[in-house]
């Protein structure tokens, strides 16, 4: 009887796991205008359940935005790389991943919430996250230490909104990185 509740948890979370995922794409591919009923369909999983895990559709916007910071600084941590400068680099590509998509949530999310909530305090746990890896590379002489982390991430920022595909911002985000490497490197 005592392997009920935790079998019955464990489908809770895999529930709310496969809301979650399902929204991210639907965010994704639809924008702002998903319904909670296509996000119900996508995660097959009744309205009644996903109500149950997010009572609004506000509620779903914060926990995927919270989620989504949450990879990105957990990524810094557990990021690899040959040196700091590959490290550093690849968390910065990661956070580009981010930052490209996470538009659709963050709109829907203003739409619905004052931005003087704290689910909107990414910036301050981003560069907590980030800033170890800056520090390592400038120490090791790769990344130019006349540049913050803050302004590292708002070029970053830049770069994932300019219009157009993928492919086309890729190469201007490469050619920023290189950027940062310091003369002589």
């Amino acid at each position: 009887m005592t392997d009920r509740p935790t079998s019955k948890r464990a489908d809770a979370a895999r529930n709310r796991q496969r809301i979650l995922d399902a929204a991210r794409a639907a965010f994704a591919e639809t924008g702002t205008e998903t319904s909670m009923a296509e996000v119900a369909r996508r995660s097959e999983v009744g309205m009644a359940t996903l109500y149950r895990n997010f009572a609004s559709r506000r509620e779903l916007l914060e926990a995927l935005l919270v989620d989504e910071v949450d990879e990105v600084c957990a990524a810094a941590a557990a990021v690899e790389g040959d040196s700091p400068e590959e490290r550093l680099t690849a968390w910065l590509r990661r956070f580009f991943q981010y930052v490209s998509t996470k538009r659709p949530v963050v709109i829907a999310l203003v739409e619905h919430t004052d931005r003087t909530n704290p689910v909107f305090d990414t910036r301050s746990r981003m560069l907590a996250a980030g800033q170890p890896l800056l520090s390592a590379a400038q120490e090791a002489h790769r990344i130019a230490e006349n540049v913050g982390l803050d302004q590292i991430l708002d070029l970053v920022v830049a770069i994932a909104k300019i219009p157009g595909t993928a492919e086309y911002r890729q190469p201007l985000l490469d050619a920023a990185l290189a950027g940062l490497r310091q003369r002589g490197t």
